[in-house]
Parts: C-alpha cells; structure tokens; sequence
C-alpha cells in the first residue's frame, strides 16, 4: 500500500530582526535592521500509511505546529517535497482541501455569536454536503461526541470541553481522509481529554481516516498512538513504534507494592532502586530491570508481606524528556 502521506527533506526557515530596547533602538532599526534566519523545520522526512494514528511530538517550538500548517497548505515550504494524497498542499488544490482537515485546540472555526449548528450548516455549504448526508452525518457525531442537546446553544455560552467537541463535529463532517490534530486536548479537565480520546481510537477504527497528533499530554500519545515521531529544534529525532521507543529508553520497569505490615526500606534494596517509599512502610516504588522484573516480582512476593503488587512501565513523558535531555547534552 503507498504511503498517504510523504514529507522529504522538508524544511521552514522564518527572517526575524533583533531590536535594541528604548526610543534609540526603535529609530536605529527603522534604519538599520539586523536580521537573522530561523529554522522552525529542519530537513525531515516521514512518510505515513492509510489509516495509521501517528503521535508527533517535541517540547514548544520543535516545528510541530509548522508542519502540520505545512502539510495542510496553510504554509509554503522553504524546502523539500511534501505530498499528502497525491496532492501538493501548498497549491490548495480544492479537491485537495475537501480531503483533509486540520483541527488547532487553540483556534476556533465557530462562529462565537451563533450556535454551533449554524457553522455546521456553512460547512456544508462550504463543502458541498448533500442534505441527507448532512444530518446523518450530524446526528452520527453529535451522538458519539455527546453533544446533541448543546447543538443550538450560542458558543460563547458552551463549556470549553464542549466547544473543542463542537469544533471536532465541524471538522469531520465532510468526512476528510486525513485528519491534522493541534493540541486537541489543551486546557481540557481529564474528563474531557478521557472521553475525546476514547472518541478519537472510535473514530479512527471506524473510518480508517489518517490522523496525525501533536499533543503535550502523553497520555494521548501513549493510548492512540502505535506510532511517534519525535521532533527537536525541527530535527526528526525518532520515527518508529511506541513499543520499540519504549524498550530502548525505558530499560526498568516499576513494581508498585502495597504491604500488609510494616517493612523496612533496606528489605528492598537488593530488588532495584527505590523511586518512592512510604515512611509507614506499606507502599513502596521500586525501579527494576526490564530483563529481571519478573524475578524480582516472583522474590519479592514470596520474601515480604505483600498485598498488592502492579507492575508498569516508565511513563512516556519520563522517556521524551530523557531523549530531549540526551540531545542538549
């Protein structure tokens, strides 16, 4: 199957100017600007199958968001080849923008004034949506995204879980092949983030649409995505699988215990490094190599007072902020 996505050597310089503080600075530099080049993307390359889920992540002003907006078309490239369906976005093809859509959790497409409903219906129009489709495809969202009983409420009026909700309604009802996430879950409470995540895996096995995620909350990178591309200083620094990101970055694994009687932290020192200990004595965190924690667990169960025993893995935020680290240093 051909890639439906695919991004080489892509990359996005800015010209900025420095300015000097104060009156005489503003005068010098009506005059006399000092000018320098910014690369907010960096010669990278992906390329992305029909139907993946793939996380694209990096701290602020890696080049997430230029990208995205390049890929959409919002922005020309400086450099490099882009090309998303077949299409060259940066042309705007028509045809090409009734394919995708690009959903900004900090840009709003709704009219404030008016109930959502009404920005549905001038997407409809927008793009060419046939009447029976149209409500179908309404009542289908609306329901999945619970929001039927808010559709003719004002937006200014609406809960900001249920303006991003609103907003994901408007971006799919022309049902786009590939789907662009901007933060979709900022400043959201972990209600909304849990059930627009839940909706988002539902969605995406259902309409096998291609949809790429950038998000600072890991935890919709790690329950959507098998996939992630990590970006830095708009350099790809890692494109592969969760899984494999995970057993190279992440060599221990974490024994959560609860105990039924009192131990003491030198009872676990021979298991690994103790990350939290209880000073009661009846819970404890100990960090245990990936290749022994099954030994380790099996020990620790038969030799201490234990009533419950979780083991998990390093959390994904742990891990991308070791890769960032390694790459300062």
């Amino acid at each position: 199957m051909a890639p439906i996505i695919k991004v080489k050597n892509l990359t996005k310089s800015f010209k900025q100017y420095k300015k000097e503080p104060g009156l005489k600075g503003t005068i010098k530099s009506m005059f006399n600007r000092q000018f320098f080049e910014v690369k907010a993307v960096d010669n990278i390359s992906f390329e992305i199958e029909p139907g993946e889920f793939v996380g694209f992540i990096g701290p602020n002003g890696a080049g997430k968001t230029t990208t995205l907006k390049m890929l959409s078309g919002i922005l020309y490239p400086t450099s490099g080849e882009v090309e998303v369906d077949n299409y060259t976005p940066s042309k705007r093809d028509y045809d090409y923008l009734r394919k995708i859509s690009l959903v900004m959790g900090q840009k709003s497409q709704l009219w404030w004034e008016l109930p959502a409903i009404e920005g549905f219906i001038l997407n409809k129009e927008i793009y060419e949506i046939e009447d029976k489709y149209f409500e179908d495809k309404v009542a289908e969202l609306s329901k999945l995204l619970e929001v039927e009983d808010i559709l003719k409420v004002p937006v200014r009026k609406l809960s900001l879980g249920q303006r991003m909700k609103c907003e994901l309604l408007a971006a799919l009802l022309h049902n786009p092949k590939v789907l662009f996430l901007d933060e979709p879950t900022i400043g959201l409470d972990v209600v909304v983030q849990k059930k627009i995540r839940e909706f988002f895996k539902q969605y995406n096995q259902d309409s096998k649409t291609t949809i790429l995620l950038t998000s600072h909350y890991m935890e919709d990178v790690s329950e959507l995505c098998k996939r992630i591309i990590i970006i830095n200083h708009g350099t790809k620094i890692y494109d592969g699988s969760l899984e494999d990101l995970t057993k190279k970055y992440a060599k221990d694994k974490y024994l959560k215990l609860i105990f039924n009687n009192k131990i003491k932290k030198s009872d676990l020192y021979k298991y690994g490094e103790i990350i939290d200990f209880e000073q009661n004595g009846l819970k404890a965190t100990v960090s245990v190599a990936r290749e022994n924690h099954t030994k380790a667990a099996a020990s620790i169960l038969e030799n201490l007072p234990v009533d419950d025993l979780d083991i998990s893995e390093v959390d994904l935020e742990d891990i991308v902020s070791k890769i960032f680290q390694e790459g300062r240093n």
